[in-house]
């Protein structure tokens, strides 16, 4: 469910909600009573449940190769130096 952050503009309180999308917005602050709570607009919020990431969760993902050394200079595998 999403998060919603709202403001009093009477009274200035803010407190974020877990709300439906269905639900209906809050108009009555909860502080002062008055009808003047609206919602925010903000970053969306998210939140992670569970105990974490698995590796399995990646499966298909293939590991990177790692680069291979550069010969050493003087084996003649650089074809820069003479040997």
């Amino acid at each position: 469910m999403p998060i919603y952050e709202y403001r009093c503009s009477s009274c200035g309180f803010q407190k974020e909600f877990i709300q439906k999308m269905s639900d209906a917005p809050l108009t009555a602050c909860p502080e002062c009573k008055q009808e003047t709570f609206a919602k925010m607009l903000s970053a969306a919020g998210f939140q992670l449940k569970g105990s974490g990431w698995y590796q399995t969760d990646f499966k298909n993902a293939k590991p990177k190769e790692e680069p291979k050394p550069a010969p050493a200079c003087g084996s003649g595998g650089c074809g820069g130096c003479p040997v």
